[in-house]
């Protein structure tokens, strides 16, 4: 507890290397926007890892659908409801702030992002970056800091969950949104990386804001 109202959601020890791979990730989503702004057309990497990919058939295709949905509106409020109530039965308040918080200010940055960037797909849909990839990373990286701060992980370890946990997540959903079609490849590296931008700097927010409001209470 370390004399806090509530345990950190972003420990000590873990802030100086995510702080760095924020600032790193919102560099490649600045990079990427700009590479691809106003653009409708895939790129390079796009049509080779498209041609890949795009247009699997039974079973992935359904597969592919399922992870779909957990972006969709329907599918993420299940995901955000069932991830608050875990973090409030494991009396991890500021877990449950982040989880809305943070995974908002992703999806958020996501849909702000396309309408800046302007990069469209399939009859002028804007794809700059990827909101489903977007979210599902935001939110395991939000579930992986909280594990992170159950199991008292040090910096490595603590580290290489978080990254492998976003990893994971965004490479499922990534595969998902191409496969079908949905986005660029670039899109869902862009998506990846918007979260991995926004996630960290959210949870110091949420940290330095409820030692605030302690402090006061005091």
């Amino acid at each position: 507890m370390t004399g806090r109202s509530a345990p950190v959601v972003l420990p000590s020890s873990l802030r100086v290397w995510l702080g760095m791979v924020a600032a790193l990730a919102g560099l490649v989503v600045v990079v990427l926007g700009v590479r691809y702004a106003d653009d409708s057309k895939p790129g390079m990497v796009d049509a080779r890892i498209g041609a890949a990919v795009d247009g699997v058939g039974p079973p992935w295709r359904h597969v592919a659908l399922a992870t779909d949905f957990l972006g969709e509106p329907g599918g993420a409020a299940m995901l955000v409801v069932a991830t608050v109530t875990g973090c409030l039965l494991l009396r991890r308040p500021r877990a449950a702030v982040l989880v809305v918080v943070g995974v908002g200010m992703a999806v958020g940055t996501a849909t702000l992002l396309k309408s800046l960037v302007g990069r469209t797909i399939h009859d002028g849909n804007l794809s700059y970056p990827s909101g489903h990839t977007a979210f599902l990373t935001a939110l395991a990286l939000v579930v992986a800091l909280l594990a992170t701060g159950r199991l008292g992980l040090g910096r490595t370890a603590g580290t290489s969950l978080v990254l492998a946990a976003a990893l994971v997540a965004g490479a499922a959903m990534g595969w998902a949104q191409v496969a079908l079609g949905a986005h660029y490849p670039t899109d869902v590296l862009g998506g990846w990386c918007t979260a991995l931008a926004v996630i960290p700097a959210t949870a110091w927010l949420v940290d330095r804001t409820a030692d605030a409001v302690l402090r006061k209470r005091r």
